[in-house]
This record gives structure tokens, C-alpha cells and sequence, in this order.
């Protein structure tokens, strides 16, 4: 077996088989396929597509092309997945929400890119902490706190990690069963007994349209429960972002705030959501309404603040940040209010604009090398359906720079649409499949 007759059958319109896409996962971990046969068989992949089984066959090759986690604890492995939007911090409230309810959270999670943010980038904004733990160090704080949120060691889905690599530059990241295989890919990896795919849909997601989520949430599931890991896809709304804040640190900021109990807001629904499904499909909970009592609860009690105060010190962070945290995080030295140029209603709000504001600002990545500044982003920013004065503000832009600050305001300015007539605000969760 070669690469040269896969991608021969692959330029024939001809999907391989479970064998040839395990020889090629392999292959692409151990370098035996140069870039050249790794992007032609992606781009294949995207013009001939890959059947049910073919899927399955190349997500559990990926997954085999590296180090795959076992655990012995006694409760359930669970984890969630969000496919990225902006604003979204839910990993950070709900793996030590899961924590509190029983359940065993290892997160391996990934860092910003484009327009959404990184949950390690976010977590890491918390001065000391590390999310590149190694194994040893990753097993003992799931076992000792119920979660731990960390980044994928070199020896995870390394096929993947190839594969990803080649794709962002031959223009074939959109492609449903590559996209499928890479998420499953390293989530698999961690020995999961249980697995919550938020899908975002919306403005601020990469998936603008209903009908490309739905597809992308039917493939995840359909594949991951034939890999042997038990999950359901929840369609989400991301026409506006869910927490008010884009940013590293203010991020964190809303879920101290929301931890601790100073507010709520609609994290809190997607967390009962993503949660409840876990809890009652590992057997923890009767059903899914009980299991999204039992997260609302976690977070209302303060159990999962305690874990993730728990989670925090294990990852080098501060002792005692839950019960201080606004004096650890960081803050730009530039704070200034967007102020609305008319009257009217917020009708529209183009996410994705609001996340590359902030990148330009320094708080995202447009190249996986770029160093981003955790203070950096906007703040307080009005809500989908809101009714605004003249002169209102719309936003807080955090700056370095006054220059910085200036094209925040501008772009924020043009992402908010505010109209003359109200607009009905889309329902928060849209659908469960799986």
C-alpha cells in the first residue's frame, strides 16, 4: 500500500477503504507521506467526500495515531466540544460544574484562531497557569479536583496535527468529513466515555447557516457514537456573543461573575443545555431536565467555583483567586465607551467583525504564531434586541494603544446594527441531535 494509488483512487472519485485511510493516518503520524500527498489527499477528500464508514475508519485512524488516555475513576469521563464563536467561554463554567456533579472532566482544549477565542488562552490569562501539563501531571488533577483543562501534548492525534497543518494552507479546512475526523480526532484521544458537541450557529460561528450546522452536527454524532463514544450535538444560537465580553481576561471575568454568583445570563441556559445531556446520558441524572437542574445547582451552590478555584491552584495559578480574582487579571491601560451615533434598536450583530476587532487589538491570532496580550477587548457590549439612546454606549474597548482604540471603536460601530424597528431575538438553543 502507497500514497500514490490512494490518491489515485481518490482522483478517480473513488472513496479508500478502511484500510488504505488507516495506512495513510499512520503514514502522515510517522512522515512517509510528504506535504504534497497530504494536501492532494485533502483535497480529494474534499471533492470525492467520505462515506459513514470511510469517516469512522479515518477519525479512529487518526485518533490510533497516537497516545489514547484509559482512565480508572469512579464516575463517568465526559467531556464537550464547541465547534467556536465569540464570547464563548462555557468550558470554563461547565468542566468544573460537571466536577461537582460527579462526573470526571479531562478537557483538551485548543487556542484561538481567526475570529473565536481559545479556551487555553483564556484559562491562561489567570497569572501561573499552565495548560500544558504532561500526562502525569494531567492525570493527577482530574483525579484529584474532576477536571482539568488542558492543551494536546505532541503524542495526540499526531496525524491530525499533520493533516491540520496542511489543510489551513491548501484551503480545504471546510471540508464536513475532515472537519469531523480532526475534532473526534484528539477528543477521542482523551478516553472519553461521554461527549456534548456544541455546535454554534450564527454571525459570530463558522457555521452561518442552519442547514451546514445541522449537517456537521449529524456527522459528529453519527460518527462518534460508531467510534464507541456515547454523544449528542446541541445547536446553539451565536447571532450575538454569549457572554458580554470578547477578550482573554474579561472573558474570565464573566465567569468569575457568573461562578460566584453576581450574575447570570445565557452561559448559564447553554451550560444547563450541554450539561444536562452528559449527566443523563453517562447515568448520573434520571433525564436531561434533571441533569440541567443539577448544573444550574453546581453553579447556584458555589460547588463549581470551588472546583474550578481547585482546578486553578493544581494548574499553578493563584491559591486563592475565587475568592479575590478581580485583583489577579489583567487590565489594558486604555478603557473608553463606543458611544451609538442614533436612536433605535440593536437588530443585528455581526460577531465575527466584534472577534477581529479584537484580534487586531492583540487578543487573537491571525497566524498560529502571533502572541496575543490577555487584557486586551471589549467589554459591556449591548445586547441583541436592545432598545439604545443617542450617545449609548454599545460597547468598552480595552486598548493598549489610543490608535488601538480608535479602530476598536470603528469596528464596533459597524458590526452594530441599530434600526428604527425592534427584532425578534433568535431562541438560544435551537436543537439536540443525536
Amino acid at each position: 500500500m502507497n500514497a500514490r494509488t490512494i490518491l489515485a483512487k481518490l482522483r478517480h472519485k473513488q472513496s479508500p477503504n478502511r484500510d488504505e485511510l488507516v495506512w495513510f493516518a499512520k503514514a502522515l503520524a510517522d512522515g512517509r507521506v510528504s506535504d504534497a500527498q497530504a494536501g492532494a489527499f485533502a483535497m480529494g477528500v474534499c471533492h470525492v467526500g467520505l462515506s459513514d464508514v470511510a469517516r469512522v475508519a479515518l477519525t479512529m485512524a487518526m485518533r490510533d495515531s497516537g497516545r489514547v488516555l484509559a482512565w480508572d475513576l469512579d464516575g463517568p469521563v465526559l467531556d464537550k466540544h464547541s465547534t467556536g464563536g465569540v464570547g464563548d467561554c462555557v468550558s470554563l463554567v461547565l468542566a468544573p460544574a460537571l466536577a461537582a456533579c460527579g462526573a470526571f472532566v479531562p478537557m483538551i482544549s485548543g487556542r484561538g484562531l481567526g475570529h473565536t477565542g481559545g479556551t487555553l488562552d483564556k484559562i491562561e490569562a489567570i497569572p501561573g497557569v499552565s495548560a500544558q501539563l504532561d500526562e502525569a501531571q494531567f492525570r493527577h488533577v482530574v483525579s484529584e479536583v474532576g477536571c482539568a483543562i488542558v492543551g494536546a501534548t505532541a503524542d495526540v492525534a499526531p496525524a491530525d496535527k499533520r493533516l491540520y497543518a496542511v489543510r489551513d494552507v491548501t484551503s480545504t479546512v471546510d471540508s464536513l468529513d475532515l472537519i469531523t475526523a480532526s475534532i473526534l480526532s484528539k477528543k477521542l484521544a482523551a478516553g472519553l466515555q461521554g461527549l456534548v458537541l456544541d455546535v454554534k450557529v450564527g454571525s459570530g460561528a463558522f457555521m452561518k447557516d442552519l442547514a451546514q450546522a445541522q449537517a456537521l452536527a449529524s456527522a459528529l454524532t453519527k460518527t462518534a457514537n460508531a467510534s464507541g463514544c456515547r454523544t449528542t450535538a446541541v445547536i446553539s444560537d451565536m447571532s450575538q456573543p454569549l457572554v458580554p465580553s470578547l477578550g482573554n481576561a474579561l472573558e474570565v471575568a464573566e465567569v468569575m461573575r457568573v461562578l460566584t454568583g453576581q450574575t447570570t445570563g445565557p452561559i448559564v441556559s447553554v451550560c444547563a443545555a450541554l450539561g444536562g445531556v452528559l449527566l443523563a446520558n453517562s447515568g448520573l441524572t434520571q433525564d436531561v431536565q434533571a441533569g440541567a437542574d443539577a448544573i444550574v445547582r453546581a453553579i447556584r451552590e458555589g460547588h463549581a467555583a470551588e472546583r474550578f478555584g481547585k482546578m486553578i491552584a493544581a494548574m499553578g495559578g493563584p491559591t486563592k483567586f475565587v475568592e479575590d480574582w478581580s485583583r489577579y487579571l489583567p487590565e489594558a491601560p486604555i478603557i473608553g465607551e463606543v458611544a451609538a451615533e442614533h436612536a433605535g434598536y440593536v437588530t443585528a450583530i455581526d460577531g465575527e467583525a466584534l472577534g477581529m476587532a479584537v484580534v487586531a487589538l492583540g487578543g487573537g491570532r491571525v497566524v498560529e504564531s502571533d502572541q496575543i496580550n490577555p487584557a486586551v477587548g471589549l467589554s459591556n457590549v449591548v445586547r441583541l434586541g436592545a432598545k439604545i439612546g443617542k450617545g449609548a454606549p454599545l460597547a468598552a474597548v480595552h486598548a493598549l494603544r489610543p490608535d488601538d482604540a480608535d479602530g476598536a471603536a470603528h469596528a464596533v460601530r459597524q458590526a452594530i446594527t441599530i434600526s428604527a424597528q425592534p427584532v425578534e431575538v433568535p431562541e438560544l438553543i435551537i436543537e439536540r441531535i443525536g
